[in-house]
């Protein structure tokens, strides 16, 4: 869970289980797994997840293990069935929590601060609680889509729904005056196309999504208003999802958009993808929440296996939009190429910022990588045929395996598991319902 881009569910959200606290703590320990928490804290580390998790009697780890294998129906049953507390506990513990006020002279004035920020002349908001979901509400009701992209339409956050995630941060651009040059609402097909399904009107859409910045809780606001069914989303998704060069009505503008956007790539068939790159281009930024970098085994860039790709990432990583990717000494794969380059990640990093073109950061690198045939073929040797090297480290190998493709029993390399990583991380981000 990206909590870059939206807050956790709000501390008084008491859909998992009935206990207050426990659906924020569920994503933050999903965007903790997934190193993509931003500012937020989970566990040991936030004052109220140890609270939770005291009346729980659950560990922080066994708890973040639960929440990357169980949807939240299932995390529900798994903390009831571990759980040590009772039902009156839990009610005690859910009053006391929705009541509390600031206790000591930095929190009352964090209160302070935030309502003079984000609700000024408010006399109701008083507790702790209410305090938090004002300071997530003020940081990410606004959306500026002047700095940066709304989210790929390819994302179901939002009731399952392909596109209601942009047409969230459309919506949002738009109540700030800062939509930019998109196009929200009736003037944008998609976000037509969804609001109709929905029977909601553009005006209130815009409402909701700038008052839950939450993907599941503006997900739950919809499922209140609309009666939509699973049955109906999935025939509005894999009508969207694959529309362009297939789609006879279209198609002809579709040739015409892809002339404009990127005439060197007829491997893009569907408006999805189109707005993608363009997105990209558009900001000159690499987003890998939107598809893979390149091929650890591309080797187009001064024969080096991964330097492609680790110049992807980096951009990524300059752009903060690296996504579930490893850049730098994080990399296996990019640390041993930066100590072939006898250069740091923070060294890379700003050469990037410097040098926008693949042509641009070889010419750059010069004698670091010319004349290097020998060692570079070593390299590339090595990291072709990196394997485990520890029992711990193969537990991680077949781990990513059997998350990726539990059929692919004969993956025994990193460079191959990263393959087919990115395959399948693709191919389920943009499968058609």
């Amino acid at each position: 869970m990206d909590l870059t881009r939206q807050p956790p569910r709000r501390p008084s959200n008491a859909g998992i289980a009935g206990i207050v606290g426990l659906a924020r703590m569920t994503d933050k320990a999903r965007g903790h797994n997934a190193e993509m928490i931003g500012e937020f804290k989970y566990g040991e580390t936030s004052g109220l997840d140890c609270e939770v998790l005291e009346l729980l009697g659950i560990g922080f780890d066994d708890f973040a293990d639960a929440v990357d294998r169980l949807w939240d129906v299932e995390l529900e049953a798994w903390v009831r069935q571990s759980m040590t507390c009772s039902q009156e506990q839990i009610d005690a513990f859910n009053q006391e929590q929705l009541a509390r006020e600031p206790l000591d002279e930095l929190h009352r004035r964090l209160l302070r601060e935030r309502i003079d920020a984000y609700a000024p002349g408010s006399t109701d908001i008083t507790t702790v609680y209410a305090s938090i979901e004002l300071d997530d509400w003020g940081a990410f009701r606004d959306e500026d889509l002047t700095a940066r992209p709304p989210r790929t339409a390819f994302l179901r956050t939002v009731a399952g729904i392909v596109g209601a995630a942009r047409m969230a941060d459309k919506a949002r651009g738009k109540r700030s005056g800062k939509l930019g040059a998109y196009r929200y609402g009736d003037d944008s097909y998609v976000d037509r196309t969804i609001l109709e399904l929905l029977g909601l009107s553009p005006q209130d859409f815009e409402e909701a999504a700038w008052r839950n910045p939450n993907d599941a809780e503006l997900g739950e606001w919809i499922r209140e208003q609309s009666s939509f069914t699973a049955a109906g989303v999935s025939v509005l998704n894999a009508h969207l999802t694959p529309r362009g060069l297939a789609t006879a009505d279209v198609a002809e503008t579709f040739r015409k958009r892809r002339d404009e956007v990127c005439p060197d790539r007829p491997d893009v068939t569907t408006y999805f993808e189109l707005m993608d790159i363009d997105d990209e281009q558009s900001f000159g930024i690499v987003d890998l929440n939107r598809r893979p970098p390149r091929s650890a085994f591309d080797t187009s860039l001064g024969g080096v296996n991964g330097l492609a790709r680790m110049i992807d990432k980096g951009r990524a990583h300059n752009a903060a939009h690296l996504g579930a990717y490893w850049f730098g000494e994080d990399s296996g794969f990019d640390r041993r190429i930066l100590e072939l380059l006898n250069l740091s990640s923070a060294d890379f990093a700003s050469a990037l910022a410097q040098h926008d073109t693949d042509e641009g950061v070889l010419s750059w690198l010069g004698d670091r990588l010319q004349g290097r045939d020998t060692e570079v073929a070593a390299l590339n040797q090595t990291l072709v045929a990196l394997t485990p090297g520890s029992d711990e480290v193969r537990g991680y190998l077949i781990a990513g395996v059997k998350g990726a493709d539990p059929a692919r029993s004969d993956i025994d390399t990193f460079m191959a598991l990263t393959q087919v990583d990115d395959d399948v991380f693709l191919a389920r981000l943009r499968t058609r319902v």
